[in-house]
């Protein structure tokens, strides 16, 4: 854990009953800027998220005198519509559609890595903030669909890619990466995390995948213009943006 904060803070609500697991969580997200209540009781969870707002609910499914899978349904049944992940080791198909039912938003099975869990809390922090604008409080809100850094433009319905008025013509992989980083610009993104969130691929120190189409990007959106957008950090990972 880099130690570094990663996006807007969020306070959120940790229910993990796992004395190992739960401080360590707690430390890799405090060490990225956000404030974490930890719980290790169920209903003393249910309880603070009735009574404070949270940006995040990070739930474990199997926790002493109610679950979080039950904590989720009465918050639910309350209106309340913090998105919720799910953090466990029942991995089955079924207990994730149990989960997804109940109202969670996403799913990460243990054991996992910590780049992972961080990717995915950024994720549901920014559906999040695209709930809030909507001003109903029940997900009216939408994501953009064109996003922009400077003179580069990404139109994600039309799947089209500009910088400085020139069209640039982007592979699947290619435009779903340059998506990935232009969510996070000036944030540093590991390798890891683009084998997971870009090809849904564990670590494989042996794949040379991400290089590849890190070099075949930088030649469309970098090489013919003066600034550079997409820059190495040398033993940590990439940074797209000033």
């Amino acid at each position: 854990m880099s130690g570094e904060q990663v996006g807007d803070i969020m306070r959120i609500l940790l229910l993990e009953d796992d004395k190992q697991l739960g401080p360590w969580i707690c430390n890799g997200l405090r060490e990225e800027g956000h404030v974490v209540d930890h719980f290790a009781d169920g209903k003393d969870a249910l309880i603070a998220a009735m009574g404070q707002e949270y940006d995040l609910l990070i739930l474990d499914r199997m926790v002493p005198s109610l679950d979080g899978l039950a904590v989720l349904k009465s918050l639910r049944a309350s209106k309340n519509t913090t998105p919720a992940l799910f953090l466990t080791a029942l991995g089955e198909v079924d207990s994730r559609v149990e989960g997804f039912e109940a109202g969670g938003d996403d799913y990460l099975t243990k054991p996992f890595a910590f780049v992972e869990l961080s990717a995915r809390v950024s994720a549901l922090g920014r559906r999040g903030d695209s709930s809030a604008a909507g001003g109903d409080g029940g997900g009216g809100g939408s994501e953009p669909t064109t996003l922009r850094y400077g003179d580069l433009s990404l139109d994600l319905l039309g799947r089209r890619c500009e910088r400085a008025g020139k069209s640039i013509e982007l592979m699947a992989k290619e435009f779903k990466l340059l998506e990935y980083f232009m969510r996070r610009p000036g944030r540093l993104v590991t390798r890891t995390m683009l084998l997971e969130q870009v090809w849904d691929m564990s670590f494989d120190p042996t794949t040379s995948v991400v290089e590849t189409h890190i070099s075949r990007l930088r030649t469309k959106i970098d090489k013919p213009f003066e600034e550079q957008l997409l820059r190495t950090r040398r033993g940590e990972g990439y940074v797209f943006g000033r």
